[in-house]
Formats: structure tokens, sequence, C-alpha cells
């Protein structure tokens, strides 16, 4: 995931906005700070802090989850940036599902 600038004031409730630590990410997800293998990088607050999104915190874990099944880390990476751009893919589509559904065009 690209690491952008922090945006000054966030909304909390997107999944994207980087208002996570480093050692909080670490403490969730049962890991170092260190220890990421580089699957996501963190943004920066202002006073350049890192800081990682939902968003991020959600991918880390799986690939943790990869990681803890057995699965090697460049592989569980790979799989979780491939699932990351699928789920990117299918957002749109999903959203239309969801608006049409609601005006009761689907059957």
């Amino acid at each position: 995931m690209p690491a952008d600038e922090a945006p000054a004031a966030g909304n909390l409730d997107d999944d994207d906005h980087p208002a996570c630590t480093t050692g909080r990410a670490a403490d969730a997800l049962g890991t170092t700070p260190a220890g990421e293998a580089g699957l996501i990088t963190p943004l920066r607050s202002g006073g350049g802090h890192r800081r990682y999104s939902r968003r991020q915190s959600r991918v880390a874990a799986r690939a943790r989850e990869l990681v803890g099944q057995g699965t090697p880390v460049e592989t569980a990476c790979r799989i979780v940036s491939l699932e990351d751009q699928l789920d990117d893919a299918l957002r749109p589509t999903r959203y239309m599902r969801r608006k049409l559904d609601w005006r009761g065009m689907i059957i």
C-alpha cells in the first residue's frame, strides 16, 4: 500500500485513515513493529510518526494468518497483495449491486 502524507484532519470512520501507531498495530497483530516484511508502508503524521490505517492492519493480520499456516512470508505477502487488489476491483460492482438491490431492481 502506498505511503502518502497523512491528512491534517482525517475521518476515523475511514478505513484508510492513518490512526493507529506502530506500537498499537504491533500489539494488535501480535508482532514487533519491525516485523512487517515490507507488505505495508506506514503513513506519516505531521510530526513524522508512523501511522497505520485499519485497512493496513487487516492486510498485515491476513499475512500473519497465512504465515502462521505455513505459507512462506514472500508468498503470503503476494497472496495478500492480490487479495487486496481484487477487493479494490470488486468494490464498484458490490456498490452497484447494493444500490440496485435497494431499489428493488435485482431479482
